[in-house]
């Protein structure tokens, strides 16, 4: 016997371990809630791909989509460094290679379907956006900060450079200054500098991103949805060439005593881990330029 329910019914909301979303009103709102501060591992991975996988359904009744988190320390930490490595270290190299080639194939599609929806995509962030996080932050066609709010890529100072697709997506959105900014130093940007260099649409105070995403969100139910959806394809296209050059692409970096080869991604070490602080693992490193 059919319980009644549609496919899109089943699909409006879901609660998982480290993300869930709801369906209200048109608009999807994808949060997550994963601790200690929702690095993006095989867990929110898989989260994110189930999302995605249900978008299809879900979109015919939305119009905007919000991307928030309900963790007090930020947005998101970044990639999983811990995982990434512990993972590497219990495979062969080329098992380890091929982990995080797979790795970065799946969160590349997530990224670009979530890119390319036909709906107006917000990001509503506060405290920590950094990394990988980021690079989710950057999908999105609006970003709502607090003023808490700091943006950056320290990929650098660990070895490494940003793999999400976060590259390309900057050189879409801002100036190459800015880019060489952000990738090169590793510096942070507070919500006021990352506003006045054109990341960030609108900042807010402290604790209010989401009401205000939720506000504008509301606001654009007011506009016919294929216009919207032809604007942005016009305005926002997708650098596709770009982002599969970022992902097949490694580098070779050269410590101060060996080379070590590394998968050109913000997601850990594949072998030999070069360590620019003597003793500390790149979790702690992470969460060290975090602070």
């Amino acid at each position: 016997m059919s319980s009644g329910r549609s496919r899109d019914d089943t699909m409006a909301s879901f609660r998982g371990e480290a993300l869930s979303w709801e369906l209200r009103d048109g608009v999807i709102e994808l949060a997550l809630h994963r601790p200690p501060g929702n690095e993006i591992g095989t867990l929110i991975l898989c989260e994110l791909e189930k999302f995605v996988e249900g978008l299809e359904e879900i979109t015919r009744q939305a119009h905007a989509l919000i991307v928030y988190s309900t963790i007090k320390a930020g947005f998101s930490a970044g990639a999983d460094l811990r995982e990434l490595f512990d993972g590497a270290q219990r495979v062969s190299k080329t098992e380890a290679v091929r982990g995080v080639r797979d790795f970065l194939e799946r969160i590349h599609r997530v990224m670009n379907t979530i890119d390319a929806l036909p709906l107006t995509t917000i990001a509503a962030v506060h405290g920590v956006t950094f990394g990988g996080g980021f690079e989710l932050a950057l999908v999105c066609d609006l970003i709502v900060a607090d003023k808490m709010a700091r943006f950056a890529f320290p990929e650098l100072r660990l070895g490494l450079i940003p793999g999400f697709g976060g590259i390309p997506r900057l050189k879409r959105d801002l100036g190459n200054a800015v880019v060489r900014d952000l990738l090169l130093t590793g510096r942070s940007f507070n919500a006021a500098k990352a506003q006045s260099a054109g990341l960030v649409s609108q900042t807010v105070a402290e604790g209010e991103s989401l009401r205000i995403a939720r506000s504008t969100a509301a606001q654009l139910k007011k506009f016919d949805r294929q216009t919207a959806s032809a604007a942005k394809r016009f305005i926002k296209p997708v650098p596709y060439d770009e982002l599969k050059r970022s992902r097949s692409g490694t580098k070779k970096i050269r410590g101060e005593h060996r080379r070590a080869t590394v998968l050109a991604v913000s997601v850990g070490w594949v072998s030999d881990p070069p360590r620019p602080v003597k003793g500390t693992s790149p979790h702690e490193l992470r969460v060290a330029i975090s602070r």
